[in-house]
């Protein structure tokens, strides 16, 4: 899949601070050097849970962890056809993490820039001296002359680190033979190996309330600025005001910015059904810090008269926003204000959908809500810097391992993350199988339908715009 640009990547890292920066200076009067992470960039923090899956997916196949104890990681998600992403640590991308659905099993994907952090030990090759320069700067495959030594446990298709004689890793590459073959092998390729874009590792203990620190310059702007097109949106329209809450970080990050600009206004919560128990304790939460009413819009029974007919919501076919979000939402609207301004938590750095929307806008499905996005320019390490800065109460579903909040089920979601709900919340997935088997049994379905995700895909269809941000 091919990555897009969605805004400029603002990604720079801090080697005095040794955190990252969204910004070409540090806070310290630093000169930060940019990141080479694949567009969109839109990088987040890794939660203790994410290092702990990282380092248990590079234990499990070179026998040692990755991320140091003490180091800021950031995770970079990129195109691919389920869920990759890139590993930021030190101010270099080290290496990715990548879902692969039918074995189940996450693969590491390292670079060469990972050996300033870990030292592998199992899975790699060493290479005579004289095949570590076209390794090295030509990016030369490990050929069988060259071969000194090869880990025993190497199957084909393997990743593997590639070692000088004297241990320093000259590339990273993938197995195109076992390691029994290979010592039988007298020409011929051991390893093909992989060019990707260099970037320097510079580790280093750092904590995110020195992040917020190395930030604050660019936090104090990005605040300014959205407090001033709050103010300007909310002046221009005699509307009543609303922020839209879905428990999620992006909105959260615009309550706050709205509260600084006009004080407490009420939060409108499209509850569909479908979120997790975190996500309803932490709009009851976030509503007792703030001291603010909630309004709720309740789409669960329209949910299920449209699935009765239809079946279940799929990526080429979400029916599920419409029904159960954007139709709830305008009559909730039109019951308590009539017609109302929506500040809601839309970045460009999410979609190229959103990049394209106009930061003011009225869907056609909400004629009563206008809309507005105080935050469309934010990255994601905006938001969370801000979170952390002002000691708000996020989510600690993005603690446990997702970085999204929404809907459980969600046909859109990767199955890396279906597959981690349905190990976290058995009783919440049984009841969702259970209804996909009976549409399963009604309609003559494969078995790979269920089993297999494949519900998530409705043959035929096409995606409707009726996204809710």
């Amino acid at each position: 899949m091919r990555p897009s640009y969605l805004g400029k990547i603002l990604l720079h890292w801090c080697d005095s601070c040794h955190t990252p920066v969204l910004s070409p200076h540090c806070s310290c009067g630093s000169e930060a050097r940019a990141v080479p992470v694949t567009p969109p960039g839109d990088a987040r923090p890794a939660f203790q849970a994410d290092i702990d899956l990282v380092n248990r997916i590079f234990e499990d196949h070179f026998g040692s962890p990755l991320v140091p104890p003490g180091h800021l990681v950031l995770l970079n998600k990129v195109p691919e056809t389920d869920r990759m992403e890139e590993i930021v640590i030190g101010g270099a991308v080290v290496g990715s993490i990548r879902y692969l659905p039918k074995p189940g099993l996450w693969e590491p994907i390292p670079r060469p820039e990972a050996a300033a952090c870990m030292k592998p030990k199992k899975r790699y090759v060493m290479v005579e001296a004289g095949a570590e320069e076209s390794i090295r700067e030509k990016g030369a495959s490990v050929l069988a002359p060259g071969l000194l030594f090869i880990d025993p446990s190497v199957r084909k298709g393997d990743e593997i680190f590639i070692l000088s004689s004297h241990g320093e890793c000259i590339g990273v590459g993938r197995a195109k033979v076992d390691a029994e073959a290979a010592r039988s092998m007298e020409r011929g390729a051991i390893v093909r190996t992989r060019r990707n874009v260099r970037s320097e590792c510079r580790p280093g203990e750092a904590s995110w309330d020195d992040a917020v620190r190395a930030n604050e310059h660019v936090i104090t702007r990005a605040e300014e600025e959205s407090v001033r097109f709050v103010k300007n949106v909310s002046g221009k329209h005699n509307l009543p005001v609303t922020v839209s809450y879905s428990g999620g970080k992006d909105s959260l990050a615009t309550l706050l910015v709205v509260l600084k600009s006009l004080g407490k206004v009420p939060l409108l919560f499209a509850d569909t059904g479908f979120e997790l128990p975190e996500t309803y304790q932490n709009v009851c939460d976030v509503a007792e810090t703030f001291g603010l009413d909630c309004v709720r819009a309740d789409g669960n029974q329209n949910f299920w008269e449209v699935f009765e007919k239809q079946g279940p919501p799929a990526v080429n076919f979400r029916w599920c926003c419409r029904v159960a979000k954007l139709g709830p939402v305008g009559e909730t609207i039109g019951g308590t204000w009539g017609e109302c301004l929506s500040f809601i938590g839309q970045r460009k750095y999410e979609s190229l959908r959103r990049k394209n929307s106009p930061r003011v806008w009225r869907n056609n499905h909400i004629p009563n809500q206008l809309s507005a996005a105080p935050i469309q320019n934010w990255t994601a390490l905006h938001v969370w810097l801000y979170i952390f800065r002002e000691n708000a109460p996020y989510n600690p579903l993005y603690e446990r391992g997702l970085d999204r909040i929404g809907c459980f089920m969600c046909p859109s979601s990767d199955i890396a993350v279906l597959r981690l709900i349905q190990d976290r919340y058995p009783d919440l997935w049984e009841n969702w199988r259970v209804q996909l088997k009976e549409w399963q049994e009604r309609h003559d379905l494969p078995d790979e339908w269920l089993h297999g995700e494949r519900w998530r895909m409705k043959e035929a269809c096409v995606d409707e715009d009726d996204s809710y941000y």
